[in-house]
């Protein structure tokens, strides 16, 4: 129950900051009101949740808003679905149709269990006499909504599933055999309700199964909601990674650089604290960083014409390239006069961004080796 919970709570925390990004979003906002109507009737159903509700609102309350909130969080699932469709008019219509399905539902199993004592509306579902009509009525009547509502959601979803590609594809298939499995579970209860009113005994270990199954299928649902947004954050936090640790390694030859052209580092956006908070963010700076040594990198190369070798062509290994920063910037120090024009320089392990990105963190590596003073210019760390 504990897991369950737990897995409850981690996909409406989620589902809530979507919402909060895009509060007009009609299907993700049926989507956290289902997770949070299923959240909410978990506690109730534990011992200390339903001793509460029952103090507070007399015996047997504690099952009733349970059932009910489920039964809600069933409704709210299909609206997902339906908002999901194109023709908005008609799902808000179909939407209001199902509205009234849920209610009467609720009415029927509301006026059924407070139509018996309290005493004889105690107990679990496994220990309930099923044959007092009204303990019959109401978990024969939510579990029937139950199997068509998760039924109709797993067909949906599994249709979308097929549309869908991965990762989002996955997510879909894990959440479909959820709903399936939930659907199945669901209508075995209704029959044994039937079995059981009918005063016929039903073994305890297949009444164990049945919960067990309900249960893992409702995990398996909330993974395959959150699957796809999970493995997002998890590439993203892997790319942040990278590029933290890349802006590190490009310290040195940063520094070189904005030590000998230090016009070439791009100011501020703005002066306002947002735009400052957001300029300090891992992936700015990093993309800043490489446009400021690209800068600088044309601005010193035509001092890399004016080398003891005699070489034109800085078509080099890292080391060499580095060493001949290390001396265009002493040069430079000494108010060497600038040379007329640039020189490109030639990169050896390809014309794309990532390999660019690659040679310039070889040639900063090889500056860090080769450092045999520190520079003075500091900027705060990636």
């Amino acid at each position: 129950m504990e897991l369950l919970l737990l897995g409850l709570v981690g996909a409406l925390a989620w589902k809530l900051y979507k919402l909060w990004r895009t509060p007009h979003d009609a299907p993700l906002r049926s989507v956290a009101l289902c997770l949070l109507c299923a959240t909410l009737s978990y506690p109730i159903a534990m011992p200390g949740g339903a001793t509460g509700v029952d103090t507070v609102a007399g015996h047997g309350a504690a099952k009733l808003v349970q059932n009910v909130l489920l039964l809600v969080s069933m409704y709210f699932l299909m609206c997902f679905y339906l908002y999901s469709a194109a023709d908005e008019e008609a799902s808000r219509r179909r939407a209001n149709k199902e509205a009234v399905a849920v209610v009467a539902v609720v009415v029927v199993i509301t006026l059924a269990a407070v139509s018996v004592p309290h005493e004889v509306f105690a107990g679990s579902f496994s220990t309930a006499d099923m044959t007092v009509p009204q303990i019959a009525v109401f978990y024969g009547g939510a579990g029937c909504y139950l199997t068509y509502v998760l039924g109709l959601a797993a067909r949906r979803t599994r249709t979308y599933a097929r549309m869908s590609r991965r990762p989002h594809a996955t997510g879909l298939w894990m959440a479909a055999v959820g709903l399936g499995a939930m659907a199945v579970a669901c209508a075995i209860r209704a029959v044994i309700v039937a079995v059981r009113w009918a005063d016929i005994e039903v073994p305890q270990r297949l009444m164990a199964a049945v919960a067990f199954l309900l249960v893992a299928s409702i995990l398996l649902f909330t993974a395959g909601i959150t699957y796809s947004g999970v493995r997002a954050r998890i590439s993203s936090s892997k790319l942040w990674l990278q590029h933290r640790r890349d802006c590190h390694r490009l310290a040195a030859l940063w520094e070189l650089l904005a030590e000998a052209f230090p016009d070439n580092v791009l100011p501020p956006a703005s002066s306002s604290a947002h735009d400052r908070r957001r300029a300090r963010g891992v992936h700015r700076r990093y993309h800043r960083r490489i446009v400021e040594i690209r800068d600088g990198l044309v601005a010193i190369s035509p001092y890399l014409l004016v080398d003891d070798t005699g070489i034109t062509a800085p078509d080099v290994d890292s080391d060499e390239l580095a060493a001949r920063l290390r001396r265009a910037s002493a040069r430079i120090k000494e108010g060497a006069p600038v040379p007329r024009r640039a020189v490109p320089l030639a990169m050896t392990l390809g014309s794309d961004r990532a390999a660019d990105v690659k040679q310039l963190i070889a040639v900063s590596d090889a500056l860090v080796t080769d450092r045999a003073t520190p520079l003075t210019i500091k900027e705060a760390p990636c």
